[in-house]
């Protein structure tokens, strides 16, 4: 059976690029032949005339990852919108066939793999005749889910409403990691909203990340 975990977020812009890429040093640097994997990754950057997927570039660049960008990534699109969106405008949708297989390749090459989501919970990877939302990803990898959330004002909500979303549709989710804590200035909010969190979705905190770091902060779990 593979072994690994699938990373996603309580919405876009959470963190959760930087807190997988710790994740994965983390493990490599335990002794862990640990690998990534993204199916769809949109807002590709144009570096030296050639598009870059940036998140798994850093995740590559930060774990010291010694696979190309082809093999971390199915799907890669320039703009920085929803996949089902920029494939719609530049063509090449997502296949689930074509996932399964470069996540097999993945694991294959790897004794451990940290798959990344697109987006939140409810992101939309494709949507025509086919409708592919990220949990239809999560199902294809068949890895438990961390959450990637922070611990500022407006957190309790939207962790709750992506856990409760995500056991819905039948996930197993292993627990939660607290990204840029400490980057409101109020600690005692912050603290206050992590036991919430906590208390309300019955899940463990995993490990608490602030801006900057460098390590994870905790042992592989």
């Amino acid at each position: 059976m593979n072994k690994g975990y699938f990373v996603t977020a309580t919405g876009t812009d959470v963190g959760k690029t930087f807190v997988t890429a710790l994740l994965v040093k983390k493990w490599r640097d335990s002794g862990i032949d640990a690998g990534y994997y993204k199916a769809a990754l949109s807002g590709a950057e144009l570096r030296d005339g050639k598009w870059i997927a940036g998140d798994a570039d850093y995740v590559k660049n930060i774990a010291n990852l010694p696979d190309s960008q082809e093999l971390l990534v199915s799907y890669v699109y320039k703009e920085a919108v929803s996949p089902h969106l920029a494939a719609r405008k530049e063509g090449n949708p997502v296949e689930l066939t074509k996932v399964k297989a470069d996540f097999e390749a993945a694991c294959a090459r790897h004794e451990f793999i940290f798959a990344e989501g697109s987006g939140g919970i409810i992101c939309p990877i494709r949507y025509d005749d086919q409708k592919v939302f990220l949990e239809d990803i999560i199902k294809t990898v068949k890895f438990p889910i961390l959450v990637v959330t922070t611990a500022a004002l407006g957190s309790i909500n939207a962790c709750v409403l992506t856990v409760e979303y995500a056991r819905s549709r039948g996930l197993d989710i292993r627990g939660l990691i607290v990204n840029r804590y400490g980057s409101s200035g109020n600690l005692e909010m912050e603290d206050d909203n992590i036991r919430m969190m906590q208390d309300l979705t019955g899940l463990e905190i995993l490990a608490k990340v602030k801006d900057g770091d460098t390590d994870l902060g905790a042992q592989p779990f």
